[in-house]
């Protein structure tokens, strides 16, 4: 099998053994997912990683020995091309900021549907983030509504969301100073406001802004 085609090796991380049961039935008979290994706490998911390598891992955040939180900060160290996408019941806002504060790439809830969990793995491991859709409406809840209960997008200029859309792209300062033919200082400038408007502190927080608003697709 070619690298090009080669299954996205994905390692289960939780404290339940019915729980990872389930999560291998969803993900069996899913084509380019393969479960390489299971892990009851932290400690065994960083000991795991070193032996099987995987490409995702799928991490509880509640677990004995090691939670999820702190072994998602070791694993940044130590597997730092490994991506995290953390699994768990709770879309409380501020554990999906200490999440990402952590480094994962990811938020999903265990009880989201096979085909969710399969795109959520495989944006991950393309090197995007993913939030599902109750985790973006956490992370945003505190926001202005419009009459429909949309968060509204008034509070940014054409140019700061054009800057937004480039940052969701994963493009650095430098290169969207140049195809916006403006300086990198400018370009920190726009991404400043975008914080300040939204309130928010992290690129994370804007990728998952972009996708409740709308302005960047995804699968619900």
């Amino acid at each position: 099998m070619s690298e090009s085609t080669k299954d996205i090796q994905v390692l289960l991380v939780d404290d339940h053994r019915v729980v990872i049961e389930g999560f291998i039935a969803r993900l069996d008979s899913e084509k380019g997912i393969s479960v390489v290994g299971t892990a009851s706490n932290g400690v065994e998911a960083l000991e795991q990683a070193k032996l099987l390598n995987p490409d995702v891992v799928l991490m509880d955040i509640s677990m004995p020995i090691l939670n999820g939180l702190d072994a998602t900060a070791l694993f940044k160290q130590e597997h730092p091309d490994t991506k995290i996408l953390m699994l768990t019941m709770h879309d409380n806002r501020e554990y999906i900021l200490e999440v990402m504060q952590c480094g994962a790439s990811g938020y999903i809830l265990k009880d989201v549907s096979a085909e969710e969990m399969v795109k959520a793995i495989e944006t991950v491991h393309s090197g995007a983030s993913y939030f599902c859709q109750s985790a973006s409406k956490a992370l945003f809840n505190t926001k202005e509504e419009s009459p429909n209960g949309a968060v509204t997008k008034s509070a940014l200029s054409r140019r700061e969301i054009t800057v937004l859309l480039l940052v969701t792209e994963g493009k650095s300062s430098k290169h969207i100073a140049q195809a916006l033919d403006i300086s990198v200082r400018t370009v920190e400038t726009h991404r400043q406001n975008i914080k300040h408007k939204l309130d928010i502190s992290s690129t994370a927080e804007m990728i998952a802004y972009a996708i409740q608003t709308g302005l960047i697709e995804r699968i619900n």
